[in-house]
């Protein structure tokens, strides 16, 4: 097993998440970073500051240079994919093809009503999902690339430059739709994510997506596998507590074929919690 992190960029000052990052692109047990991708606070205080995800990804990664990097999982009902596209570019050459492009059909509803984005159905969220990995995909792998969809239609766009990595940033999905999702992960990821870290749970979710794999002619083991995994409470790497459940169920996802786990930090951040987490994890093969 793997292991990376994810700083929700909520209740915190850029002065804080740069320093914790920085010093992460030093401590080489971890391989990736992770933001996410919300206009306001989810896992405290809503009325709290809360910074754009892919505006600071792009400022870490001009601050790191080992690090790869990415949101944990981008939202398409927030941008057009070929505005998106752009973005996916740009972060790439500033990381030095760093970048992870990770997708998600979106969830809150309370956040998209409040800001008057539509988020739409689970049916139209997953359209809305699938066309937009065809999208990007075609975008940064043809010269010109046309598209007619239900929700999306591009009629020989152009976007240069394509960035470094071939043929594109790797895709992450995020979710666990079985109908859905999951098939649009079989078709177009080379990352899945699970967002939680019960690993009964993760190994139905991860068997589907094999199915799905199988039945699109896809290999399943081309495929990382990836989970949100919570600190659990009274630990906080730094500041005390035992890491013994943190260990336990990082143990019992690594038993289901977990690849890499994503450790969910939370604020206030400081440079000392990657050092001390990297300290507590267990050596798991």
């Amino acid at each position: 097993m793997r292991f990376a992190f994810e700083t929700p960029q909520e209740h915190t000052t850029w002065a804080d998440l740069l320093a914790l990052w920085r010093r992460a692109d030093e401590v080489e047990v971890f391989e990736s970073g992770w933001l996410y991708d919300h206009l306001a606070p989810v896992l405290g205080d809503a009325s709290g500051p809360c910074l754009d995800g892919w505006t600071a990804l792009a400022a870490l990664a001009q601050a790191t240079s080992r690090l790869r990097l990415g949101i944990l999982v981008t939202g398409t009902h927030f941008r057009h994919p070929a505005v998106l596209a752009k973005m996916v570019t740009t972060v790439d050459v500033i990381s030095g093809g760093r970048l992870e492009l990770g997708l998600g059909a979106g969830w809150n509803h309370e956040e998209a009503s409040a800001y008057g984005i539509r988020l739409g159905d689970p049916r139209e969220r997953s359209e809305r999902l699938e066309e937009t990995c065809a999208v990007l995909t075609g975008l940064l792998s043809h010269e010109t690339f046309s598209f007619t969809g239900n929700h999306y239609r591009l009629t020989d766009a152009r976007h240069e430059p394509k960035g470094p990595q071939e043929p594109h940033a790797p895709i992450c999905i995020g979710g666990g739709g079985e109908r859905s999702t999951l098939r649009t992960a079989a078709r177009y990821a080379r990352h899945w994510n699970f967002g939680e870290d019960d690993p009964d749970e993760f190994a139905r979710k991860r068997d589907v997506l094999f199915t799905h794999c199988r039945a699109l002619g896809r290999d399943p083991a081309e495929i990382t596998l990836s989970a949100h995994v919570r600190l659990g409470p009274g630990y906080r790497p730094g500041s005390g507590g035992r890491p013994d459940a943190l260990r336990s169920r990082l143990g019992a996802l690594a038993d289901e074929g977990l690849d890499l786990a994503v450790i969910q930090l939370l604020p206030p951040y400081t440079p000392e919690m990657v050092s001390a987490l990297a300290e507590a994890l267990p050596q798991l093969p």
